[in-house]
């Protein structure tokens, strides 16, 4: 029986485990950086930490702080959330020598399936259609295998996602200048710099497959999401189910995931990413081993919220589900609301809430991790909230979500709603015709006329951001916090200067 989590995370991912924890009577352990001490999964916790500075490598990235926090607030399992910690093999290996549960897969499924290019590779043994693709250790041997798949072909990071580390190259004058950048970029984001080749579906659909299994060996899949709409290469909107998947593609995809997720012996939530191409073909495309952003739209449309069957199985109880008896009603849609400005190419616009007032009223769910006068900081992904709706077909969820939009208000900061709003009115969205592309084709409509930035100028504009956001807090009140631990109430936290 697990009495008591620790969250690993922060922002409103931990504000959504954490109301589903307390909901099933679990008591919840917070940690926090230099830069979250006022946020609201710290005011919403039983206890709260600080584990150090804003910078994520020395906070949130630290297995050793967490796990101090951990064994000093006897917390007997840590949810991981997403991003961070959350598949890192070493991680879920280090909380079980600690004698820690993980909310989460087993630490030799995270390795087999870490690893993009080895994942492949077991996928395909397991019998898992997979997007041709081969080896790029260096730019002689990413030449060499563009030629043999043809252009035009995806540099991706092999050990992370996101968006990360991936290059559209379509010619081969232009791969050698991709695989730097793309390589660079792996190495910041995942510690990491190897980077491989697939070939370009040309526009294609990301439809996803979510997967929930336990320790005793069941394992189902609960239908399919589609992700398509991204900008460089990360979501923004999610809809379930995919406007052009019929039933019978939703089975053949849903079996695939089943068996590649046992092949590896999977247990917990996870998703099989696929590309759908135009001919109804579909290619893995990796496996997210943990808790996605986009989440809620399925919890919408099956009734089943994955965090609980999480904290169950990894507390050996069976699932509460059967693939039988698993049915899904109506559709949904979820935005995410960021603090970007579209106008500049989605730079983030980190900054202080002075206004916030998010929608409501019937089946309408807003996941959140801010509130009115909070900040959002300018070390981590700029998101606000996950914004989802439910309708009864997807007209009507359509609908709701254009209402739910034009009620949203947020003030100090620019954010991408009215991306959002445009891109419901879009008659091409409202028909179900987009890809991965799309935003990308249809930019000025969506974003108004847009200087899009180059990737030194997104470096310098968030550099900056950074810096603006340490001197306001050198200038602020150097109060100095509670050192954390039981029996604190984080309302008493306030904000001191770097230091």
């Amino acid at each position: 029986m697990i009495r008591k989590v620790l969250i690993a995370n922060r922002g409103e991912i931990a504000v959504r485990i954490l109301r589903t924890l307390h909901e099933m009577g679990i008591q919840v352990v917070a940690v926090y950086s230099e830069a979250d001490r006022g946020s609201l999964h710290v005011r919403l916790a039983d206890e709260a930490y600080a584990i150090g500075p804003a910078l994520a490598s020395e906070s949130y990235l630290r297995i050793d702080k967490i796990l101090d926090v951990a064994r000093r607030s006897g917390a007997d399992a840590i949810h991981p959330g997403y991003g961070f910690l959350s598949e890192n093999r070493d991680f879920a290996a280090a909380c079980e020598a600690a004698g820690v549960t993980f909310i989460g897969p087993p630490a030799s499924a995270m390795e087999a399936m870490g690893s993009k290019t080895a994942a492949r590779a077991r996928m395909m043994a397991a019998g898992v259609p997979i997007t041709p693709g081969g080896d790029a250790n260096s730019p002689e041997e990413a030449l060499a295998t563009a030629e043999r798949l043809g252009y035009p072909v995806m540099l991706k990071a092999a050990f992370g996602g996101g968006g990360k580390g991936m290059r559209l190259v379509e010619r081969a004058e232009d791969l050698a200048s991709a695989f730097e950048r793309a390589q660079s970029e792996a190495q910041r984001a995942f510690g990491n710099a190897t980077v491989y080749l697939e070939k370009a579906i040309v526009r294609p659909r990301h439809v996803e497959i979510q997967v929930l299994g336990d320790r005793h060996g069941n394992m189902v899949h609960l239908f399919e999401r589609d992700c398509s709409i991204q900008r460089r290469h990360q979501k923004v909107v999610e809809e379930a189910p995919c406007p052009v998947a019929d039933d019978d593609l939703v089975r053949r995809m849903g079996e695939v995931a089943v068996r590649g997720a046992l092949s590896v012996g999977y247990f917990s939530a996870g998703t099989f990413e696929f590309l759908l191409g135009e001919d109804g073909s579909f290619y893995f495309l990796e496996m997210n081993t943990r808790l996605q952003v986009e989440h809620p739209i399925t919890e919408w449309v099956t009734g089943v919220d994955l965090v609980a069957e999480m904290v169950r199985v990894a507390a050996g109880e069976k699932l509460s589900v059967q693939q039988e008896t698993l049915t899904r009603r109506g559709a949904s849609i979820e935005c995410r609301i960021y603090a970007e400005d579209p106008g500049s190419g989605f730079l983030p616009s980190p900054g202080k809430l002075t206004a916030l007032r998010a929608p409501s009223g019937p089946w309408v769910r807003d996941d959140g991790g801010f509130y009115e006068g909070s900040e959002v900081p300018s070390h981590y992904d700029p998101l606000v909230s996950k914004l989802s709706v439910w309708g009864v077909d997807r007209r009507a969820a359509l609908s709701r979500m254009q209402r739910a939009l034009s009620e949203y208000v947020v003030t100090g900061i620019k954010t991408n709603l009215s991306f959002h709003q445009h891109l419901m009115a879009h008659p091409e969205f409202q028909a179900g015709r987009y890809h991965t592309g799309f935003i990308g084709e249809h930019t000025e409509a969506l974003c108004g006329p847009t200087q899009v930035p180059t990737e030194d100028e997104e470096r310098l504009a968030v550099a900056m951001a950074v810096a603006t956001a340490r001197a306001e807090q050198r200038a602020a009140t150097a109060i100095a916090p509670p050192s954390g631990g039981k029996g604190v109430s984080p309302w008493v936290y306030a904000h001191r200067a770097f230091r």
